[in-house]
């Protein structure tokens, strides 16, 4: 039996755009109502799965959600047509009506926390969407996302899913951009690191100041009930307070882990000895820790260019490979830091950069953009084969966001009642593309 580390990486919808609303997230903010180009986004994101696809790595595509969202508007009392519902709530309150209209979902790492069979007690691969309720514009995206997810891997032999956990901040969830899971190999039972920012009902333990801490560990700590996983196979660490107020508003952006490898910054975690004696004992093994000091990369710089928020893939035993952003690639300390890297002897040996822009100047970088789900080739199997992207799904994603997207897109057009019209236009088609039936509200009645 062959095991996978299969990327699901998020398609970028055809509302791309910067509204900006991310406090704590520095990227976000920089940008905010700058004009974007969601066909270059997408397409930027579509050769980014591509490359990867012919690497010889097993490549998913997650589709997006339908933006503006009429119906969280409606909920706060806009009335009329969709046209007057976008026109008044755009006059009344910008700033709720941006919110609603949040290009967040292209970031799948936030979509959810997933555990593999090997992991669980039940010997199925594990779904709990992320609730994401630190942020408004965040929180209007776990019922699509647990729908879209339902259509992807829809076989309840194999695929176990859950509701996401209750919508409040005692339980903040933002899925697996605070969760790694390390392995021997994917096919062997591993252990799931759980990074959590504060402890919700502790107001006694360290928290940042400035920025929100968006996991509690109470929520990892549920999800870990919830997949099933036992003593043996979890460790829970604390991010740094100090570097959230920074901007490293989640983990993958001051760290990443592959299999028996986590490269991350000097100053990610607290408590974190603990926690690595506690994950080298569980694994069985000894484990690549590599850290990254200050005094080479600072933590400022990391932000800066996504230094953590990249790929950490394998293409063969012993032989890693960083999927980096071209933002690291034109920092002299960044780029100089991994030339060194890939000569220590460590099992990462290369470096390949990407142009995501559109998505960098978001605030997420290539790790971002996808969701991690290891599997073995009956697992692979029973998931929908129309997610799985090919030579001719690649072609025809292309073609459809030729036919749908535009190429510029600013603050004002996304009142535009025919961008709307035309969002639902593409994203209906896209569901036929990829046979996942009615997952949007507006298909749903």
């Amino acid at each position: 039996m062959q095991h996978f580390e299969v990327n699901f990486d998020g398609l970028v919808g055809p509302t791309h755009n910067y509204a900006g609303l991310s406090f704590g997230n520095v990227a976000s903010l920089n940008n905010a109502k700058s004009s974007s180009s969601p066909k270059s986004a997408a397409k930027q994101g579509l050769r980014k799965m591509k490359a990867l696809k012919d690497m010889g790595l097993v490549q998913g595509v997650l589709a997006p959600q339908e933006r503006p969202d009429i119906y969280a508007l409606r909920r706060l009392g806009f009335h009329g047509s969709d046209k007057e519902v976008l026109a008044a709530a755009a006059k009344e309150a910008p700033a709720i009506f941006r919110a609603c209209c949040s290009a967040s979902s292209m970031w799948t790492a936030n979509a959810a926390t997933v555990s593999p069979s090997a992991d669980t007690m039940n010997g199925k691969i594990h779904f709990t969407p992320a609730n994401l309720t630190n942020k408004f514009h965040r929180s209007l995206e776990p019922d699509t996302t647990g729908r879209i997810l339902r259509a992807m891997f829809a076989n309840s032999r194999y695929f176990e899913h859950h509701r996401h956990l209750p919508d409040n901040e005692h339980f903040g969830d933002e899925g697996a951009a605070n969760h790694t899971r390390f392995c021997c190999d994917y096919g062997f039972a591993g252990v799931e690191l759980f990074v959590y920012g504060r402890h919700a009902f502790d107001d006694s333990r360290p928290a940042p100041k400035k920025f929100p801490a968006r996991q509690t560990y109470e929520a990892c700590a549920a999800v870990a009930r919830l997949h099933g996983l036992s003593d043996d196979n979890v460790v829970f660490l604390q991010q740094n307070p100090d570097v959230i107020d920074k901007g490293v508003f989640h983990n993958d952006v001051i760290a990443v882990g592959n299999q028996d490898v986590l490269f991350y910054h000097e100053e990610a975690f607290i408590g974190q000895e603990e926690a690595f004696r506690a994950l080298e004992e569980k694994l069985g093994q000894s484990m690549h820790f590599i850290e990254v000091p200050s005094a080479l990369v600072s933590v400022e710089d990391a932000v800066k260019t996504y230094l953590f928020n990249t790929q950490l893939v394998t293409l063969k035993p012993g032989h890693m490979v960083i999927i980096a952003p071209t933002e690291c690639q034109e920092s002299d300390v960044v780029s100089r830091y991994l030339e060194n890297l890939v000569t220590q002897g460590t099992p990462i040996k290369e470096v390949r950069y990407f142009d995501v822009k559109q998505s960098m100047r978001n605030g997420g970088g290539p790790a971002c953009l996808r969701l991690r789900v290891a599997m073995n080739d009956q697992e692979l199997a029973a998931v929908n084969p129309h997610c799985i992207l090919t030579d001719s799904l690649f072609a025809r994603l292309n073609q459809w966001v030729d036919k749908h997207y535009r190429d510029e897109l600013s603050s004002d057009d996304l009142a535009d009642p025919a961008l709307l019209d035309e969002s639902r236009m593409a994203l209906d088609e896209l569901t036929q593309i990829m046979h996942l039936g009615s997952v949007y509200p507006f298909q749903r009645g």
